[in-house]
Formats: structure tokens, sequence, C-alpha cells
């Protein structure tokens, strides 16, 4: 994969500008839980309409979309460097934090990895994605979420999750409404359990 273009948000906010380059959206709601796609729009196609489906109106939202069609790499920031204020901010009032990615599709384009420092509610996912007919599995290596520094951890908890979603599965969860509905249920229902 491509080296990010920028290591922090104060460098790219430096080059890029909001509303041509990217656009931010930040939904604060009186829940205990914050649904975030910190590389949403273009950078990760689908991961906004996917964290947008499991907050509805009742879950506070974070937003970091690409607007204009370029490589990955160009906006993504690493979510231990995940260093944008509001991403900060709105992330340290809340208990629970849920963070959406995209992966690519490489060996495995069904499998959702899950990760990230809350093991409970990390694995309440894999086990309601499960039960509603997807492959899931707790993420390991790049993909385990488990820097202190991950924004996913930088909740009022300092701990929290993230789901990695292949590029097919995204691309099925958008054409087929009652499978992202089946989807938004599983996660909605495993971190309200826990």
């Amino acid at each position: 994969m491509a080296k990010d273009q920028y290591s922090s948000f104060k460098e790219l906010y430096r080059a890029e500008k909001d509303g041509t380059d990217y656009q931010k959206q930040v939904v604060k709601r009186t829940s205990n839980y914050l649904i975030m796609a910190p590389h949403g729009g273009r950078i990760e196609p689908g991961t906004s309409e996917l964290a947008k489906a499991v907050a509805s109106g009742e879950h506070s939202l974070y937003l970091f979309e690409g607007i204009r069609k370029r490589p990955h790499s160009d906006l993504h920031v690493t979510s231990h460097r995940y260093d944008d204020e509001d991403a900060i901010e709105i992330a340290s009032e809340h208990a629970v934090v849920v963070a959406f990615h995209g992966r690519r599709d490489r060996d495995d384009p069904v499998t959702v990895h899950v990760g990230g420092l809350d093991a409970a509610i990390r694995d309440t996912i894999v086990n309601e994605l499960e039960l509603e007919g997807f492959d899931a599995a707790v993420g390991s290596g790049e993909l385990a979420g488990e820097h202190t520094n991950n924004i996913c951890n930088r909740g009022s908890r300092s701990m929290g999750v993230q789901l990695e979603i292949p590029k097919s599965l995204r691309n099925d969860l958008l054409l087929k409404p009652d499978l992202l509905e089946n989807f938004s249920r599983a996660v909605r229902k495993a971190i309200t359990l826990r």
C-alpha cells in the first residue's frame, strides 16, 4: 500500500482545502456511542454510508470525507496519527467509539476484521455479525487496532473498536439495502449489549 502523503492533519490542513478536497461532519447526540468513518467519502468508499447507517438518528457521528477522486493515500492519515481536533474532542466525550474502515479484498473479499482495545465489544460485534450471516473475525497484525493512539481507542474509556471491511462487501452493502440493514442492526445490537 502506498505511503500516506500526510503524517498528520496539521500537514493535511496546510495543503488541502475544506469544501474542495475534503469535508467533515460532526453530529453530537445524547448517546454514549460515537460512530466514525475517519477515512470516508472517496478515501475508503462506503465507510461513510456504513457509519451513517449504524449511527442512524441515535448515536453521535464523525465523518472525514475525501470529496475528489484521488489515490487513497492522498487524504489518508493513519489511525494512530489521527490528530484532527474535532475527532479527538468528540471521541473523548463518548464511552464507546466504533470506527469503520475499508480494506482491499486481497485474498479475502468477505471477512470483516474487528479490532480495537475493547475486547468485549469487539468479540460481541464478531458474534452478532456472524449471527446475521456475515464472515467476521478478530483482527490481527495491522488490522488489530490496538495502538493506544488509534482514534477508535481515544474515547473516555481509552478503548474502542474498529471494523475493517473489504471492498467487495462494502460494494454489496451499498447495493443491497436489506443487507446493509442487517449489517447495521448487528453492529448496533452488539455495541448496546455491552
